[in-house]
């Protein structure tokens, strides 16, 4: 067979009609080895294409057995420990990297993201709003929002009360995954596809949707919006906010360079290079008339700011006289405090 893409063993739920709501992979494979994918691939019944296939406890045991042999002991025991579930099991083995199709690509992919298998925008994920549906989360798992207020009733004739904690296609990254060596002060702010380098902080006013995130170390108490990607060591202050390409940005992919520092209540709508800082309060789009000053402090010429998308050691800055926007040169190289980055 083929080189597979990616492959997942996972556990999920599913409503009353049998239909998906959410799949948990412990350990999503990228790029797994031809034994590997051939052993589950055997078993389940796969030939080709991405396919989400139910996977039988007798079958899980079967895949544990084949995985010892294939030399994969990691995937081996978790495929032992699957047959013990009495949730529902999905065995999902994508042949390439195109739209998702079904609830369990989907997930597939959004962990693979979130286990840093792979970066912001180094897979499909396109189509993935249409393919995911709106999920009931809950202190007693996932429960598909048409079963809700059934649901509710019974747990108040049982004498329980059951907590939705959101209603959403997304749930929290840290019911799924919590990746090495990052802290997350308000885990309900980051969703699950969100990519947290090493010694990345997400403060309680932190966000980070799916397909975003951050290269790591960062300290991140603004809102990185979905494929945003901040680089290493750069800072996003209080309520500050990167524009994303599903809140206006368009086609254009908005990041963030390495050591660079967007300040409390500031924004961009541009790519911003490395070792940049915009003032806080300023909010700059592609289309801000932006004053380049020289090192002397003269005006040299005005332009809009996608004309400085990506450019490095740049000052974004308001006049606080004129009020109009300027931007220098960074001379400092903008040194940031090595001690928010200790995590």
């Amino acid at each position: 067979m083929t080189q597979l893409y990616a492959l997942g063993l996972g556990i999920g739920t599913q409503n009353a009609k049998g239909e998906w709501l959410e799949v948990f992979y412990a350990q999503p494979v990228l790029a797994p080895s031809e034994a590997v994918a051939r052993a589950i691939a055997t078993i389940v019944g796969y030939t080709d294409g991405n396919q989400a296939i139910a996977l039988s406890t007798n079958q899980a045991n079967e895949i544990a057995q084949a995985l010892t042999i294939a030399g994969d002991s990691a995937q081996a025991e978790l495929a032992k420990s699957l047959a013990t579930s009495k949730r529902p099991l999905v065995a999902t083995l994508l042949a390439t990297d195109t739209n998702p199709t079904s609830v369990p690509e989907g997930y597939l992919k959004l962990h693979l993201l979130s286990h840093r298998l792979v970066k912001p925008h180094n897979t499909v994920l396109a189509g993935i709003f249409g393919v995911l549906p709106n999920v009931a989360w809950t202190n007693q798992g996932a429960i598909d929002v048409n079963e809700l207020p059934a649901r509710q009733l019974q747990a108040r004739l049982n004498g329980e009360e059951l907590e939705v904690s959101c209603v959403d296609k997304f749930p929290k990254m840290t019911n799924y995954v919590v990746p090495k060596g990052v802290r997350v002060a308000h885990t309900a702010r980051v969703r699950l596809g969100a990519y947290l380098g090493e010694g990345t902080t997400i403060m309680h006013e932190g966000f980070v949707n799916f397909n975003a995130g951050t290269e790591g170390p960062a300290m991140i108490e603004g809102r990185i919006s979905a494929g945003v990607f901040v680089g290493a060591g750069s800072d996003l202050g209080g309520g500050s906010s990167t524009m994303g390409t599903l809140s206006g940005g368009g086609n254009i992919v908005i990041s963030v360079g390495k050591e660079s520092l967007i300040g409390a209540n500031a924004g961009i709508g541009i790519p911003l290079g490395d070792r940049c800082k915009v003032e806080s309060g300023l909010y700059i789009t592609a289309g801000t008339k932006v004053v380049v000053l020289d090192d002397a402090g003269n005006e040299v010429k005005t332009i809009k700011a996608r004309e400085l998308a990506g450019v490095n050691d740049l000052v974004f800055r308001r006049n606080s006289i004129t009020g109009r926007v300027e931007v220098v040169t960074n001379k400092s190289a903008l040194q940031l405090n090595t001690a928010l980055h200790a995590n």
